[in-house]
């Protein structure tokens, strides 16, 4: 049993000045305010001094591509591990890998790779699932997607892929518009598999459809989407004005500060109940490292990019090529853009994430009966110890 003491507690909708919380089990026991109530101190087996910094819960990053100079396509088990690793440095206690379109033969062998990684657990963060982004995806919004990996959605290809991974895949974003998407909805809702909508030329209609199908989350919102259009005069409302107008269409944005400029981000949060909204840092290996060369996608046959200037861009700078953000980066960034509190911005980064995925239950808060997944971190949001399931991991600074 863990006596966490002398901390402000960032619970879900408030911070607690002057609050303790236990651990047992890698569960949380109880929380408050001081003064601790002796039965804990009493049993407790290490106290543990917060020295008036932030305990907040764990960050749930639904949507990476890598960090630490890995990538989840890499091939390798080291890479994979590495890479999740890297995470916890920066308070991610609960990720989902994500992948890109890309070969069955390579998709297969990361579903191998992750079905051996996520046995792990000494010094990892959570691996609840695999988000697959792609190969269901539009021609005309296919971002860095290779356009020779896409396709239309076949249920005698994604149905085997579902079967292979025997319960692996948490998440998977497509195209809604495509021939065969809601078909695709109507089988892997009903598995438990949570549906985005992501590089896609969806008109408003389309979508609506497709949240009545089960597709109810945006990836990257903004990003590889459609908008406002005409046809004949007529305006026709793209992903984007779905995004605002379907409520109960929660989205995630990439809340590094760059691929939503400042007032575009504060439009978002005006526009959206702050409860349907969610922080990811959509990272690729360089993030977390210093700035220089580096590869979007696998080492092998991956693409030369440039990090500076806090992103990653295409070598002759005419547009972006990633995301270097991290999750200390989001809360930052949603604080001093958006100007959202402490807490709600952590919120946005834990628990909403959470909940969208249906992990809400287990993590994403400081509630009683979760687990103990915590983040001990200054006013600047520098992460200084981190606990998954009460035990603390590594932080390298």
């Amino acid at each position: 049993m863990q006596l966490f003491t002398n901390v402000k507690l960032i619970v879900e909708d408030r911070i607690v000045e002057h609050g303790y919380l236990v651990e047992d089990q890698g569960i949380i026991q109880a929380l408050g305010e001081q003064p601790v109530p002796e039965i804990w101190e009493k049993h407790a087996n290490s106290v543990i001094d917060g020295q008036n910094l932030y305990l907040s819960p764990g960050f749930v990053d639904i949507h990476t591509h890598g960090s630490g100079g890995f990538d989840y396509m890499d091939g390798t088990a080291q890479a994979f591990e590495q890479a999740a690793k890297a995470h916890l440095r920066f308070g991610a206690t609960t990720i989902l890998p994500t992948t890109l379109a890309s070969t069955d033969a390579h998709l297969y062998k990361t579903l191998d790779i992750f079905r051996q990684v996520s046995k792990l657990t000494d010094g990892m963060p959570h691996l609840p699932g695999l988000h697959l982004e792609g190969p269901y995806f539009s021609t005309r919004e296919k971002g860095a997607m290779e356009k020779r990996h896409l396709r239309l959605p076949d249920e005698r290809h994604y149905m085997p892929v579902v079967e292979y991974a025997g319960g692996l895949i948490r998440r998977w974003s497509l195209a809604p518009e495509l021939d065969g998407s809601l078909e695709m909805a109507d089988r892997l809702v009903k598995q438990g598999i949570h549906l985005s909508a992501a590089h896609t030329s969806a008109t408003y209609e389309q979508m609506s459809e497709a949240f009545d199908h089960g597709i109810n989350h945006l990836t990257h919102f903004y990003s590889a989407m459609s908008t406002i259009t005409r046809d004949k005069g007529f305006r026709v409302l793209g992903v984007v004005e779905s995004g605002y107008l379907i409520d109960g269409l929660t989205l995630e944005v990439i809340a590094d500060g760059m691929h939503l400029p400042p007032a575009l981000l504060r439009l978002v949060y005006q526009a959206k109940k702050h409860d349907q909204i969610c922080a990811c840092t959509d990272s690729m290996r360089a993030a977390g490292l210093a700035e220089g060369p580096s590869i979007l996608g696998p080492l092998e046959g991956g693409t030369p990019v440039i990090v500076e200037d806090g992103i990653a861009k295409m070598p002759d700078r005419t547009c972006f090529a990633g995301s270097v953000a991290t999750c200390d980066r989001m809360v930052r960034v949603l604080m001093r853009d958006i100007g959202l509190s402490l807490w709600e911005a952590v919120r946005a980064s834990s628990l909403l994430p959470a909940t969208f995925m249906g992990l809400g239950d287990e993590t994403g808060s400081l509630t009683v009966g979760k687990q103990a997944d915590l983040v001990i971190f200054d006013e600047g949001i520098d992460v200084k110890r981190v606990f998954v399931s009460g035990m603390e991991v590594p932080v390298r600074n």
